[in-house]
């Protein structure tokens, strides 16, 4: 990973418009995502939208010798899920979708899980809760607060409606690299780890298990799943530590901070 560095008002400016820019990319896949979808269509106008109408650059394509925009993680793939022509969604699944963009050097990270047709009362609740523990995360972050006091906030909420919180990946530092420093666990005891500062910038993206954390990695190297096949959810923002809070520079129009979370 790279250092950590703390960004300027002229980078957060500049990464508040990347993050801009990638919600546009959700509101326009919005319309998009439903039964019979392929998760490579989805690709495909990701990309073509980043490129064409944003000028911007789909950051994910090329990094780590990764050939597509985005990951898009059905059901039990916890994450690093490959478009595929043959995948096809159906009523009932639940797909995250995490797409990264640059714009003008640097680059803003988010993913939304998306609930194709009807679906369970369980897969819900495990998306609801997975956001809701996201934001936990979220409203911890202020200068003096520890990458300790989000990752407790995330497990003891996840952890309170009986799911398991995945430890192998992590949140990450993000401003003209996709991953900088630091590391954000989304578990952990509060008080401990990094002090936050105003002008560090990071991703806070819990993956959160219906079942046992334990996860493996399919033959194809980037594919990840839970162990036990049940299903999994993710969601994602990258933050920025202001001199009184938090920013989320990849808010969506349509979003709201959950006012009715259970401490």
């Amino acid at each position: 990973m790279s250092e950590l560095t703390l960004k300027s008002e002229e980078e957060l400016r500049l990464m508040r418009e990347a993050g801009r820019l990638l919600g546009l990319v959700f509101s326009h896949l919005d319309q998009r995502i439903a039964p019979g979808v392929s998760t490579m269509a989805i690709n495909d106008w990701a990309e073509r939208y980043i490129v064409d109408q944003l000028q911007a650059r789909p950051a994910s394509k090329g990094q780590y010798d990764y050939q597509y925009v985005l990951n898009a993680s059905v059901n039990h793939v916890v994450c690093h899920g490959i478009p595929s022509d043959k995948q096809i969604l159906k009523t009932g699944d639940i797909v995250n979708v995490d797409i990264t963009l640059e714009k003008d050097g640097f680059i803003a990270d988010s993913s939304k899980m998306y609930l194709i047709g009807d679906v369970t009362p369980y897969a819900k609740r495990l998306v609801d809760k997975t956001y809701e523990a996201m934001w936990q995360g979220i409203q911890a972050v202020k200068p003096g607060a520890t990458l300790g006091d989000v990752g407790y906030a995330i497990q003891q909420y996840a952890e309170k409606y009986g799911y398991s919180v995945v430890r192998e990946y992590c949140g990450h530092g993000i401003g003209r690299e996709m991953h900088e420093e630091p590391q954000v666990l989304h578990y952990g005891k509060k008080g401990r780890g990094l002090v936050l500062k105003e002008g560090m910038v990071f991703t806070i993206e819990p993956m959160i298990n219906q079942g046992k954390a334990k996860i493996k990695t399919k033959r194809d190297g980037w594919t990840v799943v839970t162990s036990d096949k049940k299903l999994s959810a993710q969601w994602e923002h990258t933050i920025a530590v202001t001199s009184s809070g938090f920013e989320v520079l990849t808010l969506r129009d349509e979003e709201r901070p959950p006012n009715d979370i259970n401490e």
